[in-house]
């Protein structure tokens, strides 16, 4: 059997998953590394076997875990990876600190960062899947990224070296981000925190928050064009061909597309990831069906599924 690195920080055999994703679903990863800090991060990825898969896990707010769970070493920051500090117009965030803190903290300094601050999850996520809404991207407003290399080596990253695209990125395989520099306009404090209640106002009246959802289930459907001609294309909205197919509030076993929203995909409070994950398969078949339109999820499905 393989032996593995022994950090400082901890390292958990055989750790369900499930309670570290919203969705509240998963199955266990072989192990999960809570890093002390940088350096045991550095120290166990250069010591831990090439051979063996690393998982980087950021809060769970996009994640499926299947039911089997994870072969591979899933690592997940904590504390001394979540501080946040302004200097003039420039904010700089550890991976671990919430997308929601940071604008917080950026709107006290006078520094634009408010559509952080209806994303659930943490900045770390934010840079891996160029999170945004409101038409503003974390694109748009990274500086610099910090990761430790798979070989444990610490690297800074331009934002020309991630290539970002719509909800992706190209990170090295198996390296771990742990900070971000950022620089936003400059505003007023007062109206900055006024915008952002006027943002969770709207969220909180459209989006079922209360429930235990991962976000919108699928990307929207750009450009698509019905008759194949280029003035025909136009943008459509995931819920609206979601509705079209008849799909608002379906179910299977525990999971529902939300009556709410019907891009939202909800844990009703038995759900398996397999329930989440089938229904999804549902949707995007309908969907297909009824307009022709293939759906791409934008929730991340990792692991394997149960065995019989």
């Amino acid at each position: 059997m393989t032996s593995l690195p022994t950090p400082r920080g901890r390292l958990s055999e055989n750790r369900a998953l499930n309670d570290l994703t919203w969705l509240r679903v998963g199955g266990p990863a072989d192990y999960l590394f809570q890093p002390a800090d940088v350096q045991d991060l550095r120290d166990f990825l250069r010591d831990l076997p090439p051979e063996i898969p690393v998982f980087p896990m950021g809060v769970g707010s996009n994640l499926i875990v299947r039911d089997g769970g994870l072969r591979a070493v899933v690592i997940r920051l904590g504390r001394g990876f979540n501080t946040i500090s302004t200097d003039g117009g420039i904010v700089t965030a550890g991976a671990a600190a919430l997308d929601a803190h940071v604008a917080r903290k950026a709107a006290d300094a006078g520094i634009d960062l408010t559509f952080l601050r209806t994303i659930p999850g943490s900045v770390g996520g934010a840079v891996r899947m160029n999170a945004g809404c409101y038409g503003s991207y974390t694109a748009d407003v990274l500086r610099k990224a910090t990761i430790v290399t798979r070989a444990g080596d610490l690297v800074e990253l331009a934002p020309e070296d991630l290539n970002f695209r719509y909800r992706q990125t190209d990170l090295p395989e198996g390296a771990v981000l742990i900070s971000a520099t950022f620089e936003g306009p400059s505003g007023d404090p007062a109206e900055l925190h006024a915008r952002m209640e006027a943002q969770l106002k709207k969220r909180d009246e459209t989006q079922p928050t209360r429930d235990r959802s991962a976000g919108s289930t699928f990307r929207n459907p750009a450009g698509f064009s019905s008759t194949g001609r280029a003035d025909d294309v136009h943008d459509l909205k995931a819920w609206k061909v979601i509705d079209d197919a008849g799909m608002r509030g379906a179910r299977q076993g525990g999971a529902q597309m939300s009556e709410k929203h019907s891009n939202f995909l909800i844990n009703t409070g038995d759900a398996t990831a397999e329930d989440l994950e089938s229904l999804g398969e549902q949707v995007r078949k309908k969907v297909y069906e009824t307009s022709g339109i293939t759906l791409e999820w934008e929730i991340m499905r990792v692991g394997d599924p149960m065995k019989d």
